[in-house]
């Protein structure tokens, strides 16, 4: 996938994450940034898991749980 297209799924990542913890509103920057950070730690634990995302969909899932896993992580840190 090229730059764009990450940001583009980063960005509709970070905010499905954002709708499913019902949380203070981070922004569009780092919405994007917790969906391209969120793809990373989704691609460890689907690869753990022994899934792969091959489709735009699928990355976009894949971004989207890594995303909600950092947004409970920060949230446990914040405690």
């Amino acid at each position: 996938m090229g730059i764009l297209w990450s940001l583009i799924v980063g960005g509709v990542a970070g905010w499905l994450a954002g709708q499913l913890m019902k949380g203070g509103g981070y922004g569009l920057l780092v919405n994007i940034v917790l969906g391209l950070v969120g793809g990373f730690v989704g691609d460890l634990v689907f690869g753990v898991l022994g899934l792969d995302a091959t489709n735009l969909i699928g990355r976009i899932i894949c971004a989207t749980v890594g995303a909600v896993l950092l947004i409970v992580l920060v949230r446990a840190v914040r405690k």
